[in-house]
């Protein structure tokens, strides 16, 4: 099953959007999330895209600070570019916690991972790379094992007027270094590929 969108009226505003969002009744362990201003519900991950999501969760456990942590199915709120994602982790700080109720900005975010599926790759490789520079997550980390036949993992920084600059691509197999706060090397030959 690949991603559907929730039927709902063109031009709707940001509390409109979040409010079908909220609403939106989905199978358990789908993702519903806010695309380009569309609701949309996607099945859940494949094992694959979740062992590859745990081993970068592990790593990070080991360099983060104590008082920061790392989420899976947290959504990152960028109502400027009509999106609300749900990344596959997000490490954020305890400081930067929103208050209780609010949708928790995706520009407090320190790092947000992706992992691509096959048939909502694009989500990840366009659509949530812009948002997230949009709303100036310092780090987005790409995993992408659906890459043209060469599973690609990218490191994406620097955000500036809505747009990141590739800091490090790699094909699976090599390794990748997330810098500072991070300073952590990622062996991506230990993620699985479809």
């Amino acid at each position: 099953m690949s991603a559907l969108a929730v039927d709902h009226e063109p031009g709707f505003g940001w509390d409109d959007l979040v409010r079908i969002w909220k609403e939106t009744e989905a199978p358990k362990g789908c993702k519903v999330e806010i695309i380009e201003g569309i609701v949309t519900v996607s099945p859940p991950p494949s094992c694959d895209h979740s062992f590859a999501a745990s081993r970068v969760e592990r790593r990070l456990f080991a360099v983060i600070p104590e008082d920061w942590h790392v989420f899976q199915m947290q959504e990152a709120a960028v109502p400027s570019h009509g999106g609300l994602f749900i990344p596959d982790l997000m490490v954020v700080a305890e400081e930067d916690r929103p208050a209780p109720g609010a949708l928790f900005p995706a520009s407090r975010a320190k790092l947000v991972v992706e992992v691509t599926s096959p048939r909502n790759a694009r989500h990840d490789r366009v659509a949530k790379r812009h948002g997230y520079a949009q709303a100036g997550v310092p780090l987005y980390l790409l995993l992408d094992p659906w890459h043209s036949g060469r599973p690609t993992a990218t490191l994406y920084g620097d955000p500036q007027g809505g747009t990141y600059r590739v800091l490090e691509s790699v094909e699976y197999g090599d390794k990748l270094t997330l810098p500072a706060p991070f300073d952590l090397t990622l062996d991506t030959a230990t993620f699985p590929v479809s």
